[in-house]
C-alpha cells in the first residue's frame, strides 16, 4: 500500500489548474494553424490568427487563455494501493481549485443555489469530480476547466436503433447547426453513443480529453467523425461566427455497450480552448 500525503494532491491539482487556464495544448495550435492556412475568408483568417495570437500572449505571459475560467472539471483514476492521508478526496480537490484561481487570478463562476439564491462561493468550488478506480499504485489527473458558453449547446438525444449512422451524422451536425456562433467556433465536439441516459452524456465530455483529431480506434467510427466533421464544417458558420470553412477542428466519436432498445447519444461542445492538463502522482 502506498500512503500519498494529501498536500501533494493539493499542489497537483493546483499546478494543473493553472496550466488549463493558461497553456493550450499542443494539437489544438496546430489544428488553429492549419485552418488559418487553408481558410479561404479574409475575415475568418483574421480570426484564427486572433486566436493564435490570444495564446501566445497567455502561455508567455501566465494570463488566462479566456475570461471565462470555466467550471473545474476533474478527472482521477486512482489506483487501488494508494492511501490518500490528511484529508478527504473531496477537500483535496477542492483545495487545489481554491489555491489556483486565487493564486491565479482566475475568473470565479461558480453559484451556491442554481435557481433562487445564485450566490458566487468565491472560490470556484465545489469542483466536479469524475473518479475510477484502477490497478496499481500512481494516481492519474486531468483537469478541464469547462466554459458554459459552449457547455450551454451540448445536446443529448434518446435515438431509435434503426436511426442508424445517419440519424447520429444528423444528430451531430443539426448540434452544431443550431448552436451557431454561441460556443464560440471553431469548435471541439465530443461525442458518443450508447450506454444510457446519464453514461452517454459523461463519455461525450471524456471524448473530448483524446488528443485532438486522433481517430477513433475503429475505422467505421473513424469514419463517422471525419464525416461529421465535413458536414460540419460544410455548414458555413466559421470562425466566431462569420462564415468560413473552419466551424469545428475535430469530432471525437466514442461508443458504449447499451441496450438493444435504445441508441442514446450525446455531443458536448467545446470552444476552440479546448483546456485540460494531466498529470500522475
Amino acid at each position: 500500500m502506498r500512503v500519498l500525503p494529501a498536500a501533494q494532491l493539493v499542489e497537483r491539482i493546483r499546478e494543473l489548474a493553472l496550466e488549463a487556464n493558461r497553456v493550450l495544448p499542443g494539437p489544438v495550435l496546430r489544428a488553429l494553424k492549419e485552418g488559418r492556412d487553408r481558410e479561404p475568408l479574409p475575415l475568418a483568417r483574421s480570426v484564427l490568427e486572433d486566436l493564435l495570437e490570444n495564446a501566445r500572449i497567455a502561455r508567455e505571459e501566465s494570463l488566462p487563455l479566456c475570461q471565462d475560467c470555466g467550471l473545474a472539471v476533474v478527472f482521477l483514476s486512482w489506483g487501488q494501493e494508494v492511501l490518500l492521508e490528511g484529508s478527504s478526496l473531496r477537500e483535496a480537490v477542492d483545495e487545489g481549485v481554491r489555491r489556483a484561481y486565487r493564486e491565479g487570478y482566475l475568473r470565479k463562476s461558480v453559484v451556491t443555489d442554481p435557481l433562487f439564491d445564485r450566490i458566487n462561493t468565491g472560490d470556484n468550488t465545489p469542483s466536479v469530480i469524475h473518479l475510477e478506480s484502477v490497478p496499481g499504485d500512481r494516481v492519474e489527473i486531468t483537469v478541464a476547466p469547462k466554459g458554459m458558453g459552449s457547455e450551454n449547446m451540448s445536446r443529448i438525444a434518446l435515438l431509435r436503433p434503426a436511426d442508424g449512422e445517419e440519424g447520429v451524422l444528423d444528430f451531430l451536425v443539426e448540434a452544431a447547426r443550431a448552436a451557431g456562433p454561441n460556443p464560440c467556433p471553431p469548435v471541439v465536439l465530443g461525442a458518443a453513443v450508447g450506454g444510457n441516459f446519464e453514461t452517454v452524456a459523461l463519455e461525450a465530455k471524456k471524448a473530448l480529453l483524446r488528443p485532438l483529431g486522433q481517430p477513433h480506434r475503429d475505422p467505421r467510427y473513424a469514419a463517422l467523425e471525419a464525416e461529421a466533421l465535413r458536414r460540419i464544417n460544410a455548414l458555413g458558420i466559421g470562425p466566431g461566427g462569420y462564415g468560413g470553412a473552419t466551424t469545428a477542428l475535430a469530432v471525437h466519436l466514442s461508443c458504449l455497450p447499451t441496450h438493444i432498445a435504445g441508441m442514446p447519444a450525446a455531443v458536448n461542445f467545446c470552444c476552440h480552448a479546448l483546456r485540460h492538463a494531466s498529470g500522475v502522482l
